[in-house]
């Protein structure tokens, strides 16, 4: 195992993983007393800005505290933000499934005409049997992993590190385990972060900066990884097709693009594509619940990378509002942001089909193009009901 210096003491991969466990245990026997409030803000002086105001930063809830003019605020900008509760907290025994546990990142459906709540957090299946049913199917805000190869407390992975490890994944990237060089806190890149490998970091546990020995996308994640030896899964593209109508499901459909499990442990090999859950009637599980390399919804055909760009480019506050369904006024083809320019907003697109060069319209000068929201505003004008708006309302991340 490869050993980090941490305060002067050597620790091999699995003491960093105790080191982070006690630190996210002190977060949560805080936060299950009350909901965060004002007053409940640990705010301390961390460093100077670059135009010589102070920067503070809040202890307790991880987030930066800087007011106006270089002052300590009355609240960080994460005091609002629910905890999370042990209700939402899954401890999960690894060893009480042998047929398999697979862990991912759940984001809101990008296109939704049931009236079920948004997805957020990690979404869980577990099995007793390979060929049993699932004993789990739910999403949890936080999940504790306990096996003979953690610690004693097991790996708790937080609905942020889950979502991150999303979007890095979709877009290409790998994460690695990160901790600060100050405080030893396991380091998440969020946002803007999560897709721009970098070497320079804000730790969230003690809000100094601090560089790593490489460049990289931190990811507590990665963490377990390191500590397990399970090896990054590369799933196959489904070979399964669907050809539906919207009227045959007169309770909803959601769609989501598929990305790849943080944490799989079955035998099977983790299929990609686009994945439907669609319901007949409100009270009956989805049928299907699948993931599909082809999906037709009333005859308009779904291309799943750009379902699971979407669905990555939608969580990305950085990014919010600048992509949009875009066309080429030469060739008139919709055109398609992909590699960097799926998450990088840019004023002048370079159409893949034709090749002209061309600015889009728009208030916001630099944007994204993802046609996928025109094909699902076709799809809502035949939606048994309008289509649910979600927002995960994440924070923007800024160094």
């Amino acid at each position: 195992m490869k050993n980090k210096d941490i305060g002067g003491r050597k620790l091999n991969i699995a003491q960093q993983l105790y080191h982070q466990e006690s630190l996210f245990s002190e977060r949560d026997r805080s936060e299950t007393k009350a909901p965060a409030s004002p007053q409940a803000c640990q705010v301390v002086a961390v460093g100077r800005r670059r135009d010589g105001g102070m920067r503070y930063w809040c202890l307790r809830h991880k987030a930066n505290a800087t007011a106006k003019y270089g002052k300590p605020a009355s609240a960080c900008r994460a005091a609002h933000i629910l905890p999370v509760s042990l209700e939402d907290t899954l401890e999960l025994d690894i060893g009480e499934y042998k047929g398999g546990v697979a862990l991912w990142g759940a984001v809101p459906a990008v296109y939704d005409t049931t009236i079920l709540p948004m997805e957020r957090g990690i979404h869980v299946h577990a099995r007793i049997k390979a060929d049993a049913k699932k004993a789990i199917d739910r999403t949890f805000r936080a999940v504790r992993i306990i096996d003979k190869f953690l610690p004693t407390d097991g790996f708790l992975v937080t609905e942020l590190d889950a979502i991150y490890f999303m979007v890095t994944s979709v877009f290409g990237y790998e994460t690695k385990h990160i901790m600060c060089s100050y405080c030893g806190h396991p380091h998440l890149d969020r946002d803007w972060f999560s897709v721009n490998p970098h070497r320079r970091h804000l730790c969230a546990g003690c809000g100094k900066h601090f560089r790593d020995s490489e460049v990289g996308i931190g990811n507590p994640i990665s963490g377990i990884r390191d500590a397990s030896g399970l090896e990054p899964q590369r799933p196959r593209l489904s070979n399964k097709k669907l050809h539906i109508k919207q009227a045959d499901f007169p309770a909803g459909i959601q769609i989501w693009g598929s990305n790849p499990a943080f944490f799989w442990t079955s035998n099977q090999t983790e299929e990609e594509g686009i994945h439907i859950h669609a319901f007949r009637s409100g009270s009956d599980e989805p049928d299907p619940d699948e993931t599909f390399g082809e999906v037709t919804i009333d005859g308009i055909n779904l291309e799943p990378s750009m379902v699971r760009y979407l669905m990555a480019q939608q969580t990305l506050p950085s990014i919010k509002k600048r992509v949009l369904s875009i066309e080429c006024p030469s060739c008139h083809e919709p055109h398609s942001s992909i590699g960097e320019l799926a998450f990088t907003p840019v004023s002048t697109h370079n159409c893949l089909r034709c090749a002209h060069q061309f600015v889009a319209p728009g208030r916001l000068r630099k944007n994204i193009a993802n046609p996928t929201l025109a094909i699902l505003a076709r799809l809502a004008k035949k939606a048994p009901r309008k289509p649910q708006l979600h927002d995960l309302d994440l924070m923007a991340e800024t160094l």
